[in-house]
């Protein structure tokens, strides 16, 4: 959100916060989530940029599609397991997870 919309905002008694702030999360708990979201997103981009379907990946790690579209859209109930298998299966290096984890390596 850019200063002018915040201001005008907060000017009319808005509160305007981060969603970490309203939800009341610990930093643990934002960075968590953060975690998940990013592993989501890379496999997202790493299944497409080898022109898999959701169905052939999960294929080849013995899941099924509409577990590889919950993954893909961050849902929580989706084990880290399923998401680093998936990572793996893709040929996603364990240095590249690593760097994500880091910080330094955009999810695409």
């Amino acid at each position: 959100m850019d200063k002018k919309r915040k201001q005008q905002l907060e000017e009319k008694g808005f509160r305007v916060g981060s969603t970490a702030e309203f939800l009341e999360l610990s930093p643990e708990e934002e960075a968590y989530i953060d975690i998940r979201l990013d592993i989501s997103n890379m496999v997202k981009a790493q299944r497409a940029k080898r022109g898999w379907t959701q169905e052939q990946l999960a294929r080849a790690i013995g899941s099924s599609q509409s577990r590889i579209a919950k993954l893909e859209g961050g849902d929580p109930g989706i084990s880290m397991d399923l998401m680093i298998k998936a990572l793996l299966r893709l040929g996603t290096s364990k240095k590249q997870i690593g760097k994500l984890l880091e910080g330094e390596l955009e999810a695409a």
